[in-house]
């Protein structure tokens, strides 16, 4: 991560389960700058259960009421597509991601595509097992936060840092709060976690981004934090860079007219460069927290401020007061701050009227 913010394009499924569409998806990612594209690893039978229901906005956003299951199996991208997605992603200077929602496609992302560093959604918050499974490969872990309590999100860096720590099995639930209170733990998180606030709606209504969260989150657990962005526009993206967000992650699609559960709460491509480009203008905007005059500053500093001048005719030897003093452009002169020091001072030489005291 060589940049203040990192930004990752959110492919997700917007491919659906289309590789040429998800090739296509990364040559927009790169050309818009996005330092990331990021995509979703999933075998579907080991995700849900054939029973398991859409959620509202699947629902509401594709316009089928059809199970989970029906809907992943018409989105998901073979082993054989990841390999060629990773080597795209190489030829065109991005980095590849993806989100395991499995132990299976996480063994498959960390062991055969060897990738350097994985995405969690916020569902897989509460999937001890698998938390410990990416933390026992030692890779480092961005984690969502959607819909998780502040004790929730601990509990889940216990078990990380349990992972990251022991070779032992835990024995019981409690164990990966107990780790948490020893010296090594909190460290070791640092060195190999990332937060995103993140709410998990799609699109994600305004007043549901409480983006002082991610301060929270900072607060509370001390680690790099950033922001999964599921609003519409990039205005709340920029606004997170802004609050000092190390990660931006946001949905992008080719066409969000295309069928698909994401496409509609997704930035088309144009959008996303628009994005980068702002969160590029931010962080230089940013810059750093010593106040001190910058260099385009120094050539008004005399022309802005004051002097301290004779508002009318001084004689040599003549005291300085209320009633021969004032305060005038250009700051070539006493500074009005020694205005005190030299009351009932005699002047040193005759000043005319609109002089500037030396």
């Amino acid at each position: 991560m060589n940049k203040p913010v990192y930004i990752i394009a959110e492919a997700g499924v917007n491919h659906n389960g289309d590789l040429d569409r998800a090739l296509a998806m990364v040559d927009a990612a790169a050309e818009a700058g996005a330092d990331a594209v990021k995509f979703q690893t999933f075998d579907p039978a080991a995700l849900v259960t054939g029973s398991a229901p859409q959620a509202d906005y699947q629902v509401r956003n594709e316009g089928d009421a059809g199970s989970q299951l029906a809907m992943l199996q018409r989105l998901v991208l073979a082993p054989q597509d990841h390999h060629r997605l990773l080597a795209h992603c190489r030829s065109r200077g991005i980095d590849f991601l993806s989100s395991p929602f499995d132990a299976g496609s996480a063994r498959f992302l960390i062991e055969e595509l060897d990738l350097p560093r994985i995405k969690l959604g916020s569902g897989e918050l509460t999937n001890a097992p698998l938390l410990l499974a990416i933390a026992r490969s030692g890779r480092p872990l961005i984690l969502s936060t959607g819909m998780a309590e502040l004790e929730e999100i601990r509990e889940a860096l216990g078990v990380l840092a349990f992972g990251y720590l022991r070779d032992a099995p835990p024995q019981r639930r409690a164990d990966f709060l107990d780790v948490l209170e020893e010296p090594d733990a909190w460290p070791a998180l640092h060195e190999r976690v990332s937060l995103l606030h993140c709410t998990t709606e799609y699109p994600c209504p305004l007043e549901d981004v409480n983006l002082r969260a991610m301060d929270t989150l900072v607060e509370h657990f001390g680690l790099p934090t950033g922001y999964s962005d599921h609003t519409l526009g990039i205005e709340v993206s920029v606004a997170a860079a802004a609050r000092g967000a190390t990660i931006l992650e946001k949905h992008f699609t080719l066409d969000r007219g295309l069928p698909g559960p994401d496409h509609v709460a997704s930035l088309e491509p144009g959008e996303l460069a628009e994005l980068v480009a702002a969160v590029r203008r931010i962080e230089q905007a940013l810059g750093s927290p010593e106040k001190r005059m910058t260099p385009s500053e120094a050539g008004n500093r005399d022309v802005a401020r004051k002097s301290l001048v004779a508002s009318r005719p001084i004689r040599r030897g003549e005291s300085f007061s209320a009633d021969n003093l004032t305060s005038k452009r250009p700051g070539t002169g006493r500074s009005p701050f020694d205005y005190w020091d030299l009351l009932d001072t005699p002047a040193s030489r005759d000043y005319d009227a609109d002089e500037v005291i030396e």
